[in-house]
């Protein structure tokens, strides 16, 4: 019995993910020699160090979240993305209610930045939903944060997790792509959200230049994303009040043992990858961009992209390219004109678009959420500067109406 507890002893400190807990508290602390990790309710999520070697055998060492479970190392998450550890002397703590990750000269190079005053202990927990938070020790309310990782993505968006902007502490949640697949620091691209007098919509960055946008929130999805409305195991969530507007998303819960997420990736593709929990290999659900003409502007002002025409970009009708040569080479960039010069109320009508991806946002507005289609075409017609109009939200016949009031920029046609 003594023999057999000694050894128990010794195969519990040969394997420490054993001692894993989901908690750090004050007086506790995680380092890159104790092997030492967090590990979420459920198993499905890991905090603790990393390391990456450059082209040049510099090692660099990171604090981040992983996917315990995956056949391949996959990191949701990661807290000094641009300002690694250059040697495996790390420690992460909490001091003065704040978490800090120290290097070997106890020199912070990432902390949660709590400012507001705090009276009791905190403790740091990773959450069963992949969430990194703190919190007080003795709070009751166990939704109460004072910091999530929630709050700053880095090129994944896990269920739950939300993008767009808090309202009240005009605090932006965005993904940035990693530079490389073996770096993690800033990359080139980055997917967030802009809005446009009362429209919303994501834009795909290279750098500040914009590569794709989704079209705008039409109630069910976003118009630019016809296959969201398809995903049948993932519930979309659009969210626009006074205090936020975001976006996020929930698997099913007939599909619990589906894992899914949003990735920006570091070649400019904002990708859907699912795993189950059965099957560990993960699944390029769904990418973006898809086609050619989901690329920014790719015909022009007054244009539409199609790719069951040749060619793909067409003008509206009543339109004829501005630049007939340059059409005749596949440069559409320079876009359309009106056919005839439009003479604002001398009974000019409306071309009806179906199964368009609406116009960029920037030059469209909300004119008003309670009215319907016919009282918004009657509104377009009273405004001379009006070039089109559309419902803010599809469900249920259609209600609330967005006016254009500039060229119509960036459209598409998803018709067969």
């Amino acid at each position: 019995y003594h023999h057999s507890n000694t050894l128990f002893f010794v195969m519990l400190v040969l394997f420490p993910h054993v001692l894993s807990t989901n908690t750090l508290s004050s007086n506790e602390a995680l380092t890159i020699s104790s092997n030492k990790t967090l590990v979420s309710p459920g198993d499905v999520f890991e905090l603790g160090f990393f390391k990456t070697t450059t082209r040049n055998s510099t090692d660099r060492w990171y604090l981040g979240i992983w996917y315990q479970t995956t056949s391949e190392r996959t990191y949701v998450w990661v807290a000094n993305r641009d300002n690694p550890l250059h040697n495996s002397n790390g420690t992460l703590k909490v001091s003065h209610a704040n978490l800090v990750l120290l290097d070997q000269s106890d020199t912070p190079v990432w902390s949660t930045n709590i400012t507001r005053p705090v009276t009791s202990p905190v403790t740091a927990e990773l959450l069963a939903n992949g969430n990194f938070v703190v919190r007080g020790s003795y709070t009751i309310d166990q939704s109460h944060f004072m910091w999530q990782s929630f709050d700053f993505p880095v090129d994944t968006l896990l269920p739950e997790m939300k993008l767009g902007w808090n309202n009240k502490t005009e605090h932006g949640r965005f993904l940035t792509s990693w530079k490389s697949p073996t770096d993690p620091s800033s990359g080139d691209f980055s997917f967030g959200l802009e809005t446009h007098e009362g429209l919303h919509e994501f834009y795909l960055l290279k750098d500040e230049y914009e590569m794709y946008r989704t079209g705008p929130w039409n109630g069910a999805r976003f118009s630019g994303i016809p296959k969201m409305q398809n995903w049948s195991y993932i519930v979309n969530s659009f969210i626009d009040n006074k205090e936020e507007v975001s976006y996020s998303f929930h698997v099913n819960n007939n599909h619990n043992n589906i894992h899914s997420r949003f990735r920006m990736s570091s070649t400019g593709s904002l990708q859907v990858i699912t795993w189950t929990s059965t099957t560990p290999q993960r699944n390029m659900f769904w990418s973006f961009p898809e086609d050619a003409c989901d690329a920014y502007q790719m015909c022009g002002p007054y244009a539409y992209c199609d790719m069951n025409t040749t060619p793909t970009c067409n003008c509206i009708k009543g339109f004829v390219p501005k630049d007939a040569d340059a059409w005749a080479l596949r440069d559409a960039s320079g876009g359309c004109v009106r056919s005839s010069r439009l003479s604002c109320g001398e009974g000019n009508g409306f071309l009806r678009m179906g199964q368009m991806k609406l116009p960029e946002t920037s030059t469209g507005a909300v004119g008003d959420k309670r009215i319907g289609l016919k009282e918004c075409k009657e509104r377009c017609v009273r405004d001379c500067r009006c070039t089109g109009f559309a419902n803010m939200d599809i469900r249920n016949g259609g209600s609330g109406c967005v006016i254009w009031t500039g060229e119509l920029m960036d459209m598409r046609n998803y018709g067969a």
